[in-house]
């Protein structure tokens, strides 16, 4: 299951292999195979690659963070700042993937840069921490906030039963894999409209707040950093919240290969999207505090319900369902992309090969979405969700720290390497360290979630050398591996 080298596309029953010439297997059904081989073709335009990060981007993280992150940094004003610093941290690190992306034109997003810089082995620990914790654990974060919100209007009165939660989660994990197994079309339709209603779900609250401020409703911002102070240990969790709510810019990463004139396209796309979600984050959390004290928020399990009740009356029933649909877009979008980075890595021979399989008449990525469905079910029932955020947050950002670390390495490593967009050092200097700083600080503040994290990381270097490395494997293994 697990191989060396990548192999040539061969149909085989019902599915089709993977390539091994830096082309990914097409996922459009309309598309014929030439030559044997079926390659994907430069469809993201500027708009459509501002549409995936924007799309990505906003989904759970703006209505779960802000508690989070308050109850972390102790007072409204040290929160907004916490917001904005994250929105200028994350742009740093989208711009430093710009530089990869124009760079490296490859897909698989942290998988192939790390590939290109350090090699192998970092390469392969990457992706196996993505399948084991990054990716479930991500999904069952965004899942439960859509458990969360799409029951809100059936509990306006009583707390909703966290069973109900979790099983209404559950059917709503199902749902999107079972969306992304059967038909691709459907699934990028869906993911449309879903991006509206998530422009929509900010723009009900943004609205509303301006208004509210208009009106002089700002006794909530005076003596805005008086409160409880912010911890050294509290810190490092309060960014892992933040940069939660922003992560989502690397995706176009992941289908570089398809992206239209990258070198333009990659960095407008980035710069672009980051400034109007930036943006968009910092008023919305302005617009909860004009209505919402920081202790009331404290207390509130959906914030942005309980925004949209104190002031729309009836029509707050709305909003929940608008941040739930959200929540299922951002769940859709985060399988779509990161079944790329599946593809990328049995390509190279680091996963099993069967990852590298697409379904010849529904041509749809189904072996890799399945195999996430487990270990998200595992994720969802056996942990709450500020743990799982800071249970992935962990393993995301240190691999995130290191892909920007290695565009420093390329460039005294790699010196006469084409780079048609640059940015300066300082930029990947001070973001990598940030990364890097903040999970070692994770260790101290939440050691449980954390250390568990880095030991399920760290089972990938034998993982490596047992499955990739060791040719001399007995009979009875190769058997158990389906060889």
């Amino acid at each position: 299951m697990f191989r060396k080298a990548a192999v040539t596309t061969v149909s085989n029953g019902n599915y089709l292999q993977g390539q091994a010439n830096g082309r990914l297997p097409s996922m459009d059904g309309g598309q014929p195979a030439q030559g044997g081989k079926v390659v994907l073709k430069k469809k993201v335009t500027l708009l459509r690659g501002i549409s995936i990060i924007i799309g990505t981007i906003i989904g759970a993280g703006i209505f779960i963070s802000p508690k989070g992150i308050l109850k972390n940094t102790g007072s409204v004003g040290m929160s907004l700042t916490v917001w904005t610093a994250c929105g200028i941290l994350s742009l740093f690190g989208a711009l430093c993937y710009a530089e990869l992306g124009t760079c490296i034109k490859k897909s698989g997003g942290h998988y192939t840069y790390i590939l290109e810089a350090f090699g192998p082995l970092p390469a392969f620990v990457r992706v196996w921490v993505e399948l084991l914790i990054i990716r479930p654990a991500a999904t069952a974060v965004i899942s439960l906030a859509f458990g969360r919100y799409i029951l809100e209007p059936f509990f306006m009165q009583c707390e909703i039963p966290e069973l109900a939660i979790k099983l209404i989660t559950a059917v709503g994990i199902t749902l999107v894999m079972v969306l992304n197994s059967t038909s691709v079309s459907w699934s990028a339709r869906i993911q449309i409209f879903l991006t509206f209603c998530k422009l929509v779900a900010i723009l009900i609250i943004i609205v509303p707040g301006v208004i509210q401020l208009i009106k002089g409703e700002t006794q909530h911002f005076k003596n805005a950093f008086a409160g409880n102070d912010a911890s050294v240990m509290g810190l490092p969790l309060a960014f892992y919240s933040g940069m939660y709510a922003y992560s989502g810019w690397f995706y176009l990463n992941f289908v570089t290969e398809e992206v239209e004139n990258p070198e333009k396209n990659i960095p407008l796309a980035i710069c672009i999207s980051m400034i109007i979600v930036t943006v968009g984050y910092v008023l919305t959390n302005v617009a909860y505090f004009t209505t919402i004290s920081a202790g009331e928020l404290l207390l509130s399990k959906a914030v942005a319900v309980t925004f949209a009740e104190r002031l729309m009356g009836n029509f707050s029933l709305a909003v929940p369902v608008f941040v739930a649909l959200s929540c299922f877009g951002s769940m859709n979008g985060g399988i779509f992309a990161v079944s790329r980075m599946f593809f990328v890595a049995s390509r190279e021979g680091h996963l099993p090969e069967i990852l590298s399989m697409i379904h010849v008449r529904k041509h749809t990525p189904l072996p890799a979405v399945i195999v996430l469905h487990p270990l998200t079910m595992i994720m969802l029932f056996n942990g709450d969700l500020y743990s799982l955020l800071n249970f992935l947050s962990f393993a995301r950002w240190l691999f995130i720290g290191l892909v920007v670390a290695g565009l420093i390495y390329l460039r005294y490593k790699r010196p006469d390497m084409p780079r048609p967009f640059k940015v300066p050092l300082f930029i990947p200097a001070l973001f990598s360290f940030t990364c890097l700083f903040m999970v070692a600080l994770s260790l101290y503040s939440d050691p449980v979630n954390t250390g568990i994290g880095f030991a399920i990381t760290l089972t990938g270097v034998p993982a490596y050398y047992l499955f990739i490395v060791w040719d001399k494997k007995p009979k009875w293994f190769r058997k158990l591996l389906g060889k």
